[in-house]
C-alpha cells in the first residue's frame, strides 16, 4: 500500500487512544441502531475504521462489517487484528469523500472525530452525500464530532502530554482566527531497546462546525435527523459538550 497519511501517527493511535472503552461506545452505538434502523439488513461500514478498534466490537454484536479508512498505515494495523481475531471484516482503502462501495450497506458508523479532519465543510457535505448514496432507505447513519465549545474552550491553545508504556507524546494545539479550526503538532518519542527516545512529529487539522449546518446538509441528501446528543447519552446536546452524536436516517 502507498503512503497516504497519518504513517507515523498509526504506530501509536493505539496506545494514545486507550482511555476510550470501545466496549462501551459500541454497545451504546448498538443500542441506537437497533432502536432506530428501518431495515432488515446488518451490514454496517465502519467509515474512517482507523485502526479497526470499533469494527471488532461491531462484528462480535454480529453486523456484517466493512471498514473503509483512507490511510493505508491503519489498514495495516487493522488486517493485523484481523489475523489475531479472525473476524471476517472485509477492509477497503478508499478516501471517504469518494466512497463507493459498488452496494449498499444499512448502518454507517463513523467515530472519534473523524469527520472533523476533513478540510473544509464541502468535502463533509460530499460525505454525507456518499454515505446518502450507499444506504438503504431506512437505514441509518450515526457519527459523533467535537463541538465548536470543545475547538474554543477545551482544545484552543492547551498542551497535554500523554505518557503510555510505548511513547511519551506532547500534543499541541493552536486554535486559529476562524475559531472553528486548531492546529495540532504532535511530538512523539518511542523509547528504544537502548534506552534512548526517538523523537517524530505528526501535524493533524481538525474542524468543527454549528450544529444547525450539520443538520441541515444531512437533510439536503436524504437523511432525517432522529437526534443530536451529548456525547454518548440520548440527552440533549448541552452549551458546553465536548463532543456531539449525531442519528440520523435515509427516507428517501
Amino acid at each position: 500500500m502507498s503512503e497516504t497519511g497519518y504513517e507515523i501517527f498509526s504506530c501509536y493511535y493505539d496506545a494514545l487512544t486507550e482511555n476510550v472503552n470501545f466496549s462501551k461506545r459500541a454497545a451504546y452505538f448498538d443500542v441506537l441502531i437497533q432502536k432506530y434502523l428501518c431495515t432488515s439488513g446488518s451490514v454496517l461500514l465502519d467509515l474512517a475504521c482507523s485502526t479497526s478498534t470499533m469494527a471488532e466490537q461491531m462484528a462480535q454484536k454480529g453486523y456484517d462489517v466493512i471498514g473503509v479508512d483512507y490511510s493505508s498505515s491503519m489498514l495495516g494495523q487493522a488486517m493485523e487484528k484481523k489475523l489475531k481475531s479472525g473476524l471476517s471484516i472485509q477492509y477497503v482503502q478508499q478516501d471517504m469523500q469518494k466512497l463507493d462501495l459498488y452496494g449498499t450497506v444499512d448502518i454507517t458508523i463513523c467515530t472519534l472525530d473523524s469527520l472533523n479532519h476533513l478540510p473544509d465543510f464541502e468535502s463533509v457535505q460530499r460525505v454525507f452525500q456518499k454515505v446518502a448514496d450507499a444506504t438503504e432507505c431506512g437505514g441509518v447513519f450515526l457519527f459523533d464530532m467535537n463541538t465548536l465549545y470543545k475547538h474554543r474552550v477545551s482544545l484552543n491553545t492547551q498542551v497535554y502530554v500523554y505518557e503510555t508504556d510505548d511513547v511519551y507524546c506532547v500534543w499541541k494545539n493552536a486554535l486559529q482566527s476562524d475559531q472553528c479550526t486548531v492546529e495540532i503538532d504532535l511530538e512523539l518519542f518511542q523509547k528504544c531497546s537502548d534506552g534512548r527516545y526517538r523523537r517524530q512529529t505528526e501535524h493533524i487539522t481538525e474542524r468543527a462546525y454549528p450544529t444547525e449546518e450539520i443538520r441541515e446538509a444531512l437533510c439536503k441528501v436524504g437523511f432525517s435527523v432522529i437526534g443530536i446528543y451529548h456525547a454518548d447519552t440520548e440527552e440533549p446536546l448541552k452549551a458546553d459538550s465536548e463532543r456531539m452524536v449525531l442519528v440520523a436516517r435515509k427516507e428517501k
